[in-house]
C-alpha cells in the first residue's frame, strides 16, 4: 500500500509542477486547494498561497534555466501529497480522478516523420532544415 500511495503521489506531484507553467494552471490550481481544504489540515489561503509561490518560483526558474527547482518543487509536493494520502485514504480515489481530469485536458501530441536527404555531393558546411509544426 505505501508504494501505492508513493507512487500516486509522485505522479500528482510531477502533474502539479507541470502543469505550473500552463495556460491551464489556473482551473488546476483551484483543484489542488479544494483537495487539500477538503482534508482540513491546511486553510485554502494557506495552500493556495504555497501553490502561487511555487509558481513564481517555477517560472523563474524556467527563465533562468534553473532545472532544479522543478525537481526541489516536484519534491516538495509529492511529500506534501503524501501526508494527505496517509492521513486520508478517500483522498487517493480524489486525486486520481483530479489526474485523470487533467492528463484528459491536455492536447495530444501529433507524431510526424521527417527524412532529411542530402544528396549530389560532399557537404562541408552548414544544412538548415525549415518547415511549419502547426496544421
Amino acid at each position: 500500500m505505501e508504494a501505492e500511495l508513493m507512487a500516486l503521489a509522485t505522479a500528482g506531484a510531477t502533474t502539479l509542477v507541470q502543469q505550473m507553467a500552463t495556460d491551464g494552471w489556473n482551473r488546476v490550481r483551484d483543484r489542488v486547494v479544494a483537495f487539500f481544504a477538503a482534508r482540513g489540515s491546511v486553510s485554502a489561503e494557506s495552500v493556495g498561497s504555497d501553490l502561487d509561490t511555487a509558481r513564481s518560483d517555477l517560472v523563474t526558474a524556467q527563465q533562468e534555466g534553473d532545472e532544479e527547482t522543478a525537481a526541489d518543487l516536484q519534491a516538495e509536493w509529492r511529500v506534501r501529497l503524501r501526508r494527505v494520502l496517509r492521513a486520508d485514504p478517500e483522498a487517493a480515489a480524489e486525486l486520481r480522478a483530479l489526474l485523470a481530469e487533467v492528463q484528459g485536458e491536455a492536447p495530444a501530441q501529433q507524431v510526424r516523420d521527417v527524412h532529411n536527404t542530402i544528396s549530389g555531393g560532399t557537404y562541408h558546411g552548414t544544412v538548415i532544415q525549415a518547415g511549419n509544426i502547426n496544421n
